[in-house]
C-alpha cells in the first residue's frame, strides 16, 4: 500500500510585527550629533540624541509634508525636517515651525519607547500600544556597567526573503550545530517559560572541519547558556574551556529587528570578560576574532534561509527538539495580549538525548579524516 506523501505547509507570515523589545544597535553609535534612519517594522524610524545625550526615536517621516527626518539635522533637543525645517522634540511634539506665526497645537508624531541595556539601544514595539512591564526588559550582563567587559565588537547584516522566525527556530535545533556550525553538541536542553526561551548546550569542535584561521576553538570545550528575553533579543553566555583551569568568559548578543514581514536585520556583538593575564587590548582583539568566527556561522545560516522553504508543519524526530512547543511560545508575541494562552507561556523543559547522534557523527568525522589523510598522502 502506498504511503501518503507529506506535503509542505508553507503557511503565511504574520500580518503584524512581534510585541517586545528590539535592539537597534550600539547606543554610542547614535550619539554623533546626526540623525540616523532605521528601516524597521515596515516603516522608517529616526534616531537622534538630544543636547543631554539622551537618545530619542521618532517616526521617520515628517507629519507636515512627509519629509525624511533622517536627512534633516539635530538642532538643540529637536530633529529638524530638511523639507521645511519643522522641529520635532523627542516626545513627538512639534516645538517650532520657523516661518509660521503659530505652531499647530495638535502637531504630534509617534515617539517610540526606548531603553538602554548593555550599551545597546532598544525600542518597544506593540501594535496594541501597551506600556511594557519592567520584567520584560532584558537584564544587564553582570559586571557590564562596572566596565568588566571589553567593548562590543558589533556586526549586522540584512536578511531578505525570510521571516525572523527562521533564526528563532535555531534555539531548539540541536542537529544543525553539527551540519551548519561544525560542532558536536554533547548536551542540549531547552527551557521555555513566560517571555523567555533558553538553550543549554555543551559542545566541542569537529576535527574534520577547520575554517577559523585564528584557531579559536581548536581543542576547546564550550559551555553555553543562551536565553531569548522576548522575541528578538538573546544573551548567550559562553564559557570557553581552553585548558584545564583556564576559561574565557564571553558574552554574545544575538538580536534582530524586522524590516518587513519577510526581511530582518540580524545583529550580533561579542564582548570578553576581564581576567588576570588578559590585558584590555588583548581582550578586545580576542572579541574581534570571536565576532568574525560567529559571523562565519551566521553567514552559513543565512545561506540556508535564503534557499529554504517556509514550513509550518516540519516532520520531526525526537532528536530535533521541541520545535512545535517553541513556536507556540513565539506565537505569544504576535497575538493580542488578551489572546495569550497558558500553552504559550507555561514552563516546558526538554533535554535531547545526543548519544545516538554523536555515535553516528563521530563515525562520519573519522571517515572524513581518513579520506582527507588518503588525499594528502596521495
Amino acid at each position: 500500500m502506498n504511503q501518503p506523501i507529506r506535503e509542505i505547509d508553507t503557511g503565511t507570515s504574520p500580518e503584524r510585527f512581534a510585541r517586545g523589545w528590539h535592539c537597534l544597535g550600539l547606543a554610542e553609535d547614535f550619539r554623533d550629533g546626526k540623525p540616523h534612519g532605521i528601516n524597521a517594522f515596515g516603516t522608517l524610524l529616526v534616531v537622534f540624541a538630544d543636547s543631554s545625550g539622551e537618545l530619542k526615536v521618532l517616526d521617520g517621516y515628517c507629519r507636515h509634508m512627509g519629509g525624511n527626518l533622517a536627512q534633516g539635522a539635530v538642532k538643540g533637543d529637536d530633529i529638524a525636517c530638511p523639507f521645511h525645517d519643522w522641529r520635532w522634540r523627542g516626545d513627538g511634539r512639534c516645538s517650532l515651525v520657523p516661518y509660521a506665526k503659530r505652531t499647530p497645537r495638535m502637531a504630534r508624531t509617534r515617539a517610540w519607547r526606548t531603553t538602554e541595556v548593555n550599551g545597546q539601544l532598544l525600542v518597544w514595539h506593540d501594535s496594541e500600544g501597551s506600556t511594557p512591564a519592567a520584567e520584560l526588559t532584558p537584564p544587564t550582563i553582570e559586571g557590564y556597567d562596572e566596565g568588566r567587559w571589553s567593548p562590543w565588537q558589533w556586526s549586522s547584516v540584512l536578511i531578505e526573503g525570510a521571516h525572523c522566525r527562521e533564526i528563532v527556530d535555531n534555539n531548539v535545533d540541536m542537529a544543525h550545530f553539527f551540519y551548519i556550525h561544525h560542532a558536536y553538541p554533547t548536551y542540549f536542553k531547552n527551557v521555555i517559560e513566560g517571555h523567555t526561551a533558553s538553550q543549554y548546550m555543551e559542545s566541542k569542535p569537529r576535527p574534520d572541519y577547520v575554517s577559523d584561521p585564528d584557531k579559536l576553538w581548536e581543542g576547546t570545550y564550550l559551555r553555553s547558556e543562551a536565553t531569548y528575553f522576548g522575541p528578538a533579543y538573546m544573551i548567550n553566555w559562553l564559557h570557553n574551556d581552553l585548558a584545564p583551569g583556564f576559561t574565557v568568559e564571553v558574552a554574545l548578543i544575538n538580536c534582530h529587528y524586522p524590516v518587513t514581514h519577510d526581511s530582518f536585520m540580524l545583529q550580533w556583538g561579542v564582548s570578553v570578560a576581564e581576567m588576570p593575564g588578559l590585558p584590555a587590548d588583548k581582550a578586545a582583539k580576542l572579541a574581534g576574532a570571536m565576532n568574525r568566527s560567529f559571523g562565519e556561522g551566521f553567514l552559513e545560516d543565512i545561506e540556508i534561509w535564503k534557499n529554504k522553504s517556509r514550513i509550518d508543519n516540519p516532520l520531526l524526530t525526537e532528536e530535533d527538539g521541541p520545535v512545535y512547543q517553541h513556536r507556540r511560545w513565539y506565537e505569544q508575541f504576535y497575538v493580542d495580549a488578551s489572546d495569550v494562552t497558558p500553552d504559550m507561556t507555561d514552563r516546558f523543559e526538554q533535554e535531547v538525548d545526543t548519544t545516538h547522534a554523536n555515535d553516528l557523527w563521530q563515525q562520519e568525522v573519522q571517515q572524513n579524516l581518513r579520506a582527507a589523510g588518503q588525499t594528502q598522502s596521495g
